[in-house]
């Protein structure tokens, strides 16, 4: 390599220094020739940091201690001689430079996360890592499918968290995740590309000797009379209800909000209430509990479950091997 030829090193140091003009608002003239070093465990700690809105929340996630993340993005502030954050009474904001260094921060971690998957081939050792997100309806198809994934690829991690649809597409278009699965239409405004997933069919739950155990099918709005046992609030699939409820001009009862479909189920056998909830958890918890499990037939009850990403070809190779694993099998013809 010629002596002249710049290193690594030094073309890693002309970009940081040309990022950090850029984010300290140094477009007037003044040139930054400050040494930025920030490490992968700097830039992953920020990343969650600034999703969580939240240092405590951030540092958690980054399984580290509350001072030593302080202290982290504190000499990272230091550094850069600027803040990063707003500090304010629930939580933190992104700064204008904040805001600079996320972008960054998302880019480099997408591109390590690549390196891993391209040499992936080559050794054994390294790890990849996936940040999955799904709905509700989606999360009663995951444990087996994952759990088969994961025993085919040991050295592929995954972090799964539950969203609603709306909050997945944005999250997933703005780079906060690399797999997304919703229960609506990805709005092509959104560009992200999408694959069938699975069909997920919303289900009426009753206690066994219930009198409208008897029917085979029903409609939603046959079962308005009755109280419920719903989800929690803030729940995407409560809010769904809620307002299929209203649109038949009533109101959903509820005795009492849960978390999770097993104890909804439990309520419901209790005499409690009645339930809606995804058909594989009802049958699921039918196995082992005196319910009756009712399809619902309201168009709006069958929902369409989709795979959304960004890019599937810009994924690393180990998302790319989770989504084509994820995609149900084609039709032989």
């Amino acid at each position: 390599m010629s002596e002249d030829a710049p290193t690594l090193y030094a073309r890693q140091e002309t970009h940081n220094a040309e990022c950090a003009k850029c984010a300290l608002g140094a477009a007037e003239g003044t040139f930054l020739t400050m040494s930025i070093r920030f490490d992968l465990t700097d830039l992953r700690l920020f990343v969650h940091v600034a999703e969580a809105g939240s240092i405590t929340h951030g540092a958690a996630r980054a399984n580290m201690t509350l001072a030593s993340a302080s202290e982290r993005i504190r000499a990272m502030e230091e550094a850069l001689n600027a803040p990063l954050l707003e500090r304010k009474r629930r939580g933190v904001q992104l700064t204008s430079a904040g805001t600079v260094l996320l972008h960054h921060a998302r880019i480099v971690s997408q591109q390590l996360e690549q390196m891993r998957g391209e040499l992936d081939n080559f050794g054994k050792g390294l790890r990849g890592h996936v940040r999955l997100l799904s709905n509700i309806g989606a999360m009663e198809f995951l444990p087996v499918t994952l759990a088969a994934f994961l025993s085919a690829h040991p050295n592929i991690n995954v972090d799964l968290e539950h969203h609603g649809s709306g909050e997945i597409i944005r999250a997933i278009a703005a780079g906060r995740g690399d797999i997304g699965i919703v229960g609506e239409i990805v709005d092509p405004g959104a560009e992200l590309e999408s694959f069938p997933f699975a069909k997920s069919r919303l289900v009426l739950v009753t206690p066994r000797k219930d009198p409208l155990s008897r029917h085979r099918k029903i409609t939603f709005r046959e079962a308005l009379d009755r109280e419920f046992v719903g989800f929690a609030a803030g729940s995407p699939m409560q809010d769904l209800l809620n307002y299929h409820a209203f649109r038949a001009g009533r109101r959903f009862k509820l005795r009492i909000r849960l978390n999770g479909s097993d104890l909804m189920c439990q309520m419901v056998e209790k005499g409690i209430g009645l339930a809606i909830l995804p058909e594989t958890a009802a049958r699921r918890s039918q196995e082992s509990m005196a319910i009756h499990v009712i399809p619902l037939t309201d168009t709006w009850a069958l929902r369409h479950l989709s795979i959304c990403v960004r890019s599937f070809s810009s994924l690393p190779a180990h998302a790319q091997r989770l989504v084509e694993f994820l995609r149900p099998p084609k039709p032989v013809s």
